[in-house]
Formats: C-alpha cells, structure tokens, sequence
C-alpha cells in the first residue's frame, strides 16, 4: 500500500475506533489493536515493518509532550514521591528481576542483554489511565498512572541505552549508573531551558505564528539531549511541563485555546496510529521468528513469565507503598502546622521595625505563609481522597505494557542473540497485557465496589465554590474607586453598577450590554486570582482548567468582536 492512502486509512480507523470506543465502552487502544491484530492476516495486506527510529524520534516525543502540557500540576506536585518511585525505582527493579530470569532460562543472552530486555518490559503504557478515568476511580489514582506513565518510558530507555553500551563495551557497575544519571540530569536541564524559551518566544508572536512554532518544540527538546548523550524523552516531557505551567501567565487566551485543541488532535492521531501499527506488524514478527526460532511457543511461554514476575514485583512495591504512607503522621502534621501558622499570626506589631532588613521581612512573609497555606491545602487532599487496599489494586492491574515496549524491542542491535524471539516476547508481553488487563479492568472495578461519594455532585460543588472565589475578586476589582479604563478615563458607573449586579447573581457570564474593555477587565482580575488559588492548591486541577478555558473562550470572543468593530 502507497504511503498516502494508507495515512488516509490510518487516520479514517483512528478516528472512527475513537468515534466507537465511547459508544461500546472499551478504550480506543484496545480496538485499534485488535483492528490491527485482524488486518494483518487478511491475505492482500503486505506485512508491515515500521522503522522503530520513526517511533522513538517522530512519535514518542510529541506525543509524551501532549501529555505533559495538560498534566494536572497541583496533583502531580503532591504526589510525586510516588509518581518517581514507580517512574524511576520500580522500572529499575522490575528491569533487574526481568533480567536475572532470563539468565537462568537464557544464559547464553548474557547479563546486560538480559536488563536490556528487562528494560524494554518494565513501562507502562498511558492507555490505563483513559480507561481508570472512564470507570469513574479517584482522580488521584488517575494523577499516579498519568504520572507514572509519562515519566517511566523515558526511565526505561536511558536503562535500555545504558545496558546496549554495556553489551558493546563491557559492563562496568559505576560507568553504568553515571551514564543513567547524566541521561536523566542532563534532560532535565535542557527541558527547563527549551520550555522556558518556548514561552519567552511564543509570546511575542501572533497566534498562528506561535502554533507553527509548537509543533517542533518537542524535537528541539529531543534533539540536543541525544547529542549530549541524555534522554530525549525526559527533555520532552520536562519541556512539556514547564510550558503547560507557564502559559496561563504568558500565552494569550487564543494561543491557549489553539494549543489545547492542536496537542489534543495529535495526541489522538498518534497514540491511535502506533496501537493500530502494533497489531498490524504481528504478521512480520511472527514471519522472523518462525524463519529463527520455529514457532512462537518458546515466545509465548517467556512472556507469560515476563509478565507474571513484573504483576508480582508492582504488587510488591504498590504494597510496600502504601504501608509507608499510612504510616505517615498526617495529625502530627497538621499541628505543627497549625503551630506555624498561629507564630505568623502572632508576630508583634513592631517585628519588622527590629528585623535588621524590614524589606527582606516583607518579602519572605508572605511567602511563608503561602507556604503555609498550600501545606494545609495538602493536608487536606490526603485526607479527602486516601488510598487504600483496594486502589492499590486498581494502580497494580492498570500497569498494562504498550507501545515503548514494541518500539524499543525493534532498537536491539541486528547482531543480538536470539533477537527474533526477544522481539515477540516483547510483543507478546505489550499484546496479553494490553487485551488481559484492559479488558478485564472494568470487572475488577465492579467486583472491587470501591466506596466513593457523588463524584459529579463533588465536582459541582467544587467548580462553584470556584466561581464564587473569582466573582468575589472581580467585584473587589469593580468596587474600586480608582478604576479606571487603560487610556486613563473613568468606567461608566452605570455600567459598572449592572456588572456588579451580573456578578452578584452570578448570572449569564456574557453581559452583553456592559463595555467590552469592563468585561476583559473582570476576565482579567478573575485569571489573576485563579492564578493565586492554583498556587495555594486550594482547587483541583481539573476545576482549575475548566474555569480557565471558559475565561479564554470569553476573552476570545470578545476580542473577536473587538476586531469586527
């Protein structure tokens, strides 16, 4: 097949597989993959062979970039000790145990070998979390798994790159364990830089402009990290991070709203076509492995193993997880917070007259009591959504291998022992784990009867108490003595009056007959506030971001009709 119409098909399946996965209740993925598993024995489709470089450099980057622009900050910031734990130690670990079994069923792999594969079986994949959000479980147990999921390829590829080095130059136990740290140090670096200068330069630019500049922006991430011998995909990922966060203060409304649409679209074209592309090369596979090995048997039997050791060792560590963090004195927190907080209150009327800078008190008090408020915002999050028994099992039985695995199988050097079978045990592993888990999730939820409230009745209490911070902020605003337009004249104060009224009754959130400059006003000191409320953590990131696409598609339309005047 040509390469247009079959981009055309790709796209048509991708979508239409989309369209259905709503309507049928299964993940998108899972019937791409089966799409995929089908097409590739139908007798007029050639066996398809994908250049696993397209993948690791044209695919993964922007599609881990998507991601990491809409990552749900607030949530991310608060458990990131888990997130890095699964990302970074159960990857390492679950890579060595992967590995030390292979050695006693397949020692003439050899031990770096052996890790390598480890290696490319430990990620999971991000098509657990579309299905965990779907069946309704904790949006923290969602923050984990996207976390997880985001940060753990990129693990397992520097582990990957570091162990193919030791096999060509011989392992060394210290060359190894720098050579994982520069790849994740040196990422890191470049990300922030790149994300950084992502924001100063869009900025500047029309939205057009700066969409076109977007698209590139996780390949320059990419592309200087593999020079300096880093990981491509932590830089990306970072990038992605440090953009999402910035862009509520440096973007302008329209260049959000076109970011999120255009990632969004992406993501879903390629995250679709690499499942669709998984099952549609087993045809090709299976082909090299009957010519080598005479047969997928052996295959089949490494993988069941495979994954069996990776469920058994994430039970373990989810396991041991859990018991740490119900260990944690959650109370005894709270009281020396409560200490603090109740010092800062207390301070006598002339600290600052005897602090030997005034201006140094003046700046570091607010900040220690933004401190203090976001701790007891923290609190409170633990509190309101803890995990237990049973959301562990959800996070173990979601660890489900995908597309990093197939991909990064393909990068094993042609002269590799037995390169054809670790292939399909790869793709076994991906393929049993993807159909197994995915399928079988949304039982293990229904058996599980995890205890949960109204979870749309809690988000609507949520966005409205939300509401309400930022009307009370745009009514301070308008109660304002001082206000004034931006060329320095004074607002109608019959115009302001009836905004005040809108607002108070918090009624339509167009108040068409106001002056447009009053409503970009109120749009704007709302947006400041929402800012401060994200910082303090006093809402979750999805109220956050829904208030900020409706301040955006508000501001958008009134500079539209701005520009028809």
């Amino acid at each position: 097949m040509e390469l247009l119409p079959a981009l055309i098909l790709g796209v048509v399946v991708v979508a239409i597989s989309t369209s259905l996965s709503k309507r049928l209740g299964v993940a998108g993925p899972l019937i791409l993959v089966a799409i995929g598993l089908a097409a590739s024995w139908l007798p007029f489709f050639p066996p398809i062979q994908v250049d696993p470089e397209w993948i690791l450099i044209g695919v993964l980057p922007p599609l881990l970039y998507a991601a990491a622009v809409r990552l749900p900050a607030v949530e991310f910031r608060r458990d990131l000790p888990s997130i890095s734990g699964l990302a970074v130690a159960l990857v390492v670990v679950s890579a060595l145990a992967i590995g030390g079994f292979l050695m006693l069923v397949l020692p003439q792999l050899g031990f770096p070998l052996a890790v390598a594969l480890g290696a490319i079986l430990s990620p999971s994949d991000a098509v657990a979390t579309s299905i965990v959000k779907r069946l309704g479980i904790s949006p923290r147990v969602v923050t984990i798994l996207e976390g997880e999921s985001l940060l753990n390829d990129a693990t397992a590829l520097v582990l990957l790159r570091s162990a193919v080095a030791a096999i060509a130059g011989g392992f060394a136990f210290a060359d190894t364990v720098g050579m994982f740290v520069w790849g994740i140090v040196a990422a890191v670096v470049v990300g922030i830089l790149v994300g950084l200068l992502n924001l100063w330069i869009r900025a500047r630019m029309n939205t057009v402009a700066a969409t076109a500049l977007g698209f590139v922006v996780p390949f320059v991430a990419y592309l200087p990290t593999e020079h300096l011998g880093g990981s491509g995909l932590v830089a990306a990922v970072t990038a992605g991070i440090t953009t999402g966060q910035g862009a509520a203060r440096r973007f302008t409304a329209e260049q959000r709203v076109s970011d999120e649409i255009n990632w969004r679209t992406v993501e879903l074209i390629l995250e679709g076509g690499v499942f669709l592309l998984m099952g549609l090369e087993l045809r090709g596979i299976l082909d090299d492995n009957y010519r080598q090995q005479s047969g997928p048997g052996k295959a089949l039997l490494l993988a069941v193993a495979a994954l069996a050791i990776l469920l058994l060792i994430r039970a373990l560590y989810v396991s041991a997880l859990l018991f740490v963090q119900g260990r944690r004195a959650r109370s005894r927190q709270r009281d020396r917070l409560e200490q603090i907080s109740e010092r800062l209150e207390n301070l006598p009327p002339d600290f600052e007259r005897r602090w030997r800078d005034p201006r140094i008190t003046r700046r570091r008090l607010p900040g220690m009591r933004d401190r203090v408020t976001r701790a007891f915002n923290d609190l409170d999050y633990y509190e309101a959504s803890p995990l237990g028994w049973k959301h562990g099992t959800i996070i173990v039985w979601a660890g489900m291998r995908g597309v990093v695995t197939l991909a990064a199988a393909q990068t094993l050097p042609r002269e590799t022992p037995d390169r054809e079978l670790l292939i399909l045990t790869a793709f076994l592993v991906a393929v049993i784990s993807l159909l197994l888990q995915g399928l079988t999730l949304p039982a293990l939820v229904r058996m599980l009867r995890i205890p949960g409230g109204d979870d749309a009745t809690l988000e609507r209490e949520e966005r409205a108490a939300l509401e309400r911070d930022l009307r009370i902020a745009a009514l301070e605003r308008l109660a304002d003595p001082t206000l004034t337009t931006d060329e320095g004249g004074r607002f109608d104060p019959v115009a302001v009056s009836r905004a005040r009224a809108r607002l108070e009754r918090a009624a339509d959130e167009d108040a068409g007959i106001l002056a447009r400059e009053l409503q970009l006003l109120t749009i704007t000191t709302m947006r400041a506030r929402l800012l401060e409320l994200a910082r303090a953590g006093a809402y979750s990131s999805e109220a956050l971001r829904e208030s900020q696409r409706r301040l955006d598609a508000q501001q958008v339309s009134l500079e539209m009709r701005q520009s028809d005047d």
